[in-house]
This record gives structure tokens, C-alpha cells and sequence, in this order.
């Protein structure tokens, strides 16, 4: 494969648009070839022998999904990328790539709920033990690192609750300890903020949500920096983990439009936010670009935007409420996945998995993706919920 160019001084929809693309590699042809393929043919035995070809076997890699792993590392400003089946498995990679038997994890009290499941069962088969800590405990997180602790595990915002870390407080904590520093992105992308560039040593995505985008595929990825890549690209081929060609090629094709997308994914979130914020239905609206959010000013310390998911917690009501509400949308879809092109919309109980940080809020915690619809059709469809929420009360 040819060197790719240097975008790194060009702006990020310019470089979605060019990185990862080798098209005199593919006869001209914009989009890299799909290959489907196990086997690798080699020349000969002496070749075969010293592995002196860029491809070995299919599981290892393709001009496929090296396209996708060059676009990937030079957008998150890394050393190398991997590709994984589903988000969950590439938080797992991540994670099992830092850590031992016998080591310490601290683990966000709002990470995504699988995750948390994972850190409860496998890695206590393991031998590795993890504290879950307050999101907004900023610099105090010095006083919960052991002697065995090996990682700080981060994910900005809490992608139910939208608690909203500090960032700088935690990364010079965990290099003054000299842990590794993991972060789920998914929310942001490296479109609004680069972990990497911030202190973390990898930066992990669910690109089944924004990366991929259009609802058809389950994906995920880790890229690192240099010093976390080795054991990350070790850890990714001894457990045998690769994505399959056809997805990586949704993820690329989402790639290209991933800075459009999200550009309207955000202004019609925070047109709804707002209008949320008026309703009487609505306590409380858990947007962190929304200047009343308690996180706010750290998000616009460190981010450069917003995507389209967050949550409002309703007035107390009683659970027919939330239901006639839920139940009679028509735009929204009751789905758990988000980052598609089409909103939808979860109840939520964060107090059933909290275990360092108190949820104490009484009314309906509603989750919304704000996909690509028009902004007013949706608010129409949120109104009239609330209408019925209201006559349910």
C-alpha cells in the first residue's frame, strides 16, 4: 500500500474525507476493494517462512481493513488502531490489553452497563479487582489509587446520565501514578475531542453508533499511542478477535460523512434540548452542551462539539405516565442502540447499577438519540407525548 499523504494540517471533514484512501493501489477506484478471504497465497517458501508480506492470513488483515486502521489512527492522532466485532468487545480488548492478574482498574460509576458486567465477572475470575468511582470526583481520584493499580478507565459523558468527568483532574492524577488511561468516546468521536491528544493512552469507540451510522452493522475499534499499541495489537490477535469485511466497509463509507452527520445530530439535539427545558413535564434536561448543565464548562473546555444523545428526567409521575408517553411516539423508535440516522428514545434506572455515586432523582429518566429528521417534526412528536404524560399524571 502506497504512503498516505499527510492531512494532519487540513480540517477534520477534509481528512474524513481522504484518510485511509489509496486509489492508484485499486486501479483508480475511490472506495478500497471488500475482500472476502482466509487464506493468503504466498510466492514461495522462503517468503512464507520470513513473513515478508503485508497480509499473512485473513483473520490478521486485508487492504480492507487496513484502510480503515490507517484512517482510524491518523484521525485519533495514534500509532496504530485495531478492529473488533462489536463496541463492547473492543472495550474489553482495551481493557485486557492493560491489565493482569492481581492488578487494580478504577472504573468509572457511569460506564455503559456491559462493561460494568464485564469488570464484575471476568476480570474477577481473573485475579483483577475494580473500584468504580464518583464521575465528578476530578483530582480526589488520587486517594482511591493502590499500589496495584494499573489503569484509569474514563468514558465523557456518561451515556445515560451525562455526568461530565475532569478530564485534565483525572489524566494528571494517572500520569503522576504512571497508570494507563482508557477512554470511551463514542459519544464525541474524534470529530469533538481526541483522547489521545488529552493524555490517554487509548481511545476506544462503539462505531457500530456514529462511525457506522446508518443502523446496519456492529462494530468497534481501539486506537492507541505508541506505548499502549504493542500489547493492544498482541492482546487483539491472541484472543483472534477480527471484524468482518462488509461491516469494516459500512464503518469506511460512514467515515466519510461521520463530520456532516454529526453536524446535524447536533444542532437538532440542542434545538430539542432547549425546548425541553420549557416544558413543565421536565425536572431536569442532561445535556452537557446546554450551559445549565453542571458539567458544562468542562465539556466546553475540552470538547469542540456535541453529538446527538442525551437525557431529561421527568416530574414525578406515576409509571402509566412514562408509558403513555413512550408508547404513542410516532418518530421515536424505543430502541437501545443510537448514533443512526433515526431517533429513539429508552427508559432508563440508573440507581439499580450505581454503586459510588448516588442516583437519587424520583422522576423517569428518558434517554433520546436525535437522528436526522427535522427538528420540529420531532418536537411535535415529544409534545404530544408530554401531552399524554401529562393526562396520565
Amino acid at each position: 500500500m502506497s504512503q498516505q499523504p499527510d492531512h494532519s494540517n487540513l480540517d477534520i471533514m477534509t481528512r474524513l474525507a481522504h484518510e485511509g484512501r489509496h486509489p492508484d493501489q485499486q486501479f483508480g477506484f475511490v472506495n478500497p476493494p471488500v475482500i472476502h478471504g482466509s487464506t493468503v497465497l504466498y510466492p514461495d517458501l522462503e517468503t512464507m517462512q520470513a513473513g515478508g508480506q503485508p497480509y499473512t492470513y485473513g483473520r490478521r488483515g486485508n487492504p480492507t481493513s487496513r484502510s480503515l486502521e490507517e484512517a482510524l489512527t491518523e484521525l485519533e492522532g495514534g500509532a496504530g488502531s485495531v478492529l473488533l466485532p462489536s463496541g463492547l468487545a473492543a472495550c474489553s480488548t482495551a481493557l485486557l490489553s492493560v491489565l493482569n492478574s492481581g492488578d487494580h482498574l478504577l472504573m468509572i460509576d457511569s460506564v455503559y452497563e456491559p462493561v460494568r458486567h464485564l469488570c464484575d465477572t471476568v476480570l474477577v475470575r481473573m485475579g483483577i479487582t475494580t473500584t468504580y468511582y464518583d464521575p465528578l470526583i476530578g483530582a480526589d481520584i488520587s486517594s482511591l489509587i493502590t499500589p496495584q493499580t494499573r489503569a484509569i478507565y474514563v468514558e465523557a459523558p456518561g451515556s445515560l446520565t451525562f455526568e461530565m468527568p475532569d478530564i485534565a483532574a483525572i489524566v494528571a492524577a494517572a500520569k503522576t501514578a504512571g497508570l494507563r488511561l482508557l477512554m470511551d468516546n463514542t459519544w464525541a468521536t474524534p470529530v469533538f475531542f481526541r483522547p489521545l491528544d488529552h493524555g490517554f493512552d487509548l481511545s476506544i469507540s462503539a462505531g457500530t453508533k456514529y462511525l457506522v451510522g446508518h443502523s446496519d452493522a456492529i462494530f468497534g475499534s481501539v486506537t492507541a499511542n505508541a506505548e499502549a499499541f504493542g500489547p493492544l495489537k498482541e492482546t487483539h490477535g491472541s484472543l483472534g478477535l477480527c471484524a468482518s469485511p462488509d461491516d469494516i466497509f459500512l464503518a469506511l463509507r460512514g467515515l466519510r460523512t461521520l463530520g456532516v452527520r454529526l453536524q446535524r445530530h447536533q444542532d437538532s439535539a440542542l434545538k430539542v434540548a432547549r425546548w425541553l427545558t420549557g416544558r413543565p413535564e421536565v425536572k431536569r434536561v442532561l445535556h452537557p452542551a446546554l450551559p445549565g448543565h453542571p458539567g458544562h464548562a468542562l465539556w466546553a473546555r475540552d470538547f469542540t462539539g456535541s453529538s446527538g444523545l442525551f437525557s431529561f428526567v421527568t416530574e414525578e409521575a406515576p409509571f402509566a405516565a412514562v408509558k403513555a408517553l413512550l408508547n404513542g411516539l410516532k418518530l421515536f423508535g424505543l430502541g437501545y442502540s443510537w448514533g443512526g440516522f433515526e431517533s429513539l428514545a429508552i427508559l432508563s434506572k440508573p440507581a439499580r447499577i450505581r454503586t459510588a455515586s448516588e442516583w437519587t432523582e424520583k422522576g423517569h429518566l428518558i434517554r433520546l438519540h436525535i437522528g436526522l429528521e427535522d427538528a420540529g417534526d420531532l418536537i411535535a412528536d415529544l409534545e404530544a407525548g408530554l401531552d399524554r404524560f401529562s393526562a396520565a399524571t
